[in-house]
């Protein structure tokens, strides 16, 4: 049996005290390095998301038009022909057509980004789960149904999938 000496200043080693092989400042890095390359994979699905908001803010803007509000049916005398509100509506609609086609194609950077580094991981379980997470938008029990694992299972491999993950340079050089 090997026996420490009283006083020599090694006290229970790193391992033993955050349980899991990491000194804490490490885990705290770790930590902070996975959210950056959560923050990275979730960009693509908010690019999914203003597109469907942009979408449905053109498809109200048409309603509008199309079914004009009473204040415009008020029987009283309104100037001009109508034009001005016809080209209001025609600016307002390209705007937000012009902004639909510039997200599409930031969407589609992202995407092509984003999936090229997923497929650099070696294990396709890993691969797996950040596309179902971070493409498909699906929750941790679907993920976990459509691979056959345990939910349990899909967090652990999870977990490594994010430490073997690599964020582009030109991302960590913008931030």
């Amino acid at each position: 049996m090997c026996r420490q000496k009283r006083g020599s200043g090694s006290g229970p080693s790193p391992m033993a005290v955050s349980g899991r092989g990491v000194r804490p400042m490490e885990e705290k890095t770790i930590r902070t390095e996975n959210e950056k390359k959560k923050e990275y994979l979730r960009s693509y699905l908010v690019h999914v998301r203003r597109i469907r908001r942009i979408n449905a803010e053109i498809e109200e803007l048409r309603t509008m038009k199309m079914n004009p509000s009473a204040k415009d049916n008020d029987g009283m005398p309104h100037g001009g022909n109508g034009q001005g509100d016809l080209s209001d509506y025609a600016a307002d609609l390209d705007e937000m057509i012009q902004e639909l086609i510039n997200e599409r194609y930031w969407r589609i950077k992202t995407y092509q980004q984003i999936a090229r580094q997923i497929k650099r991981l070696r294990s396709e379980n890993e691969k797996d789960v950040l596309f179902y997470r971070y493409i498909k938008g699906l929750d941790w029990w679907e993920i976990a149904e459509k691979m056959s694992f345990s939910e349990r299972w899909i967090y652990k491999l999870h977990g490594k999938a994010l430490v073997h993950f690599e964020i582009p340079k030109e991302f960590i050089e913008v931030q």
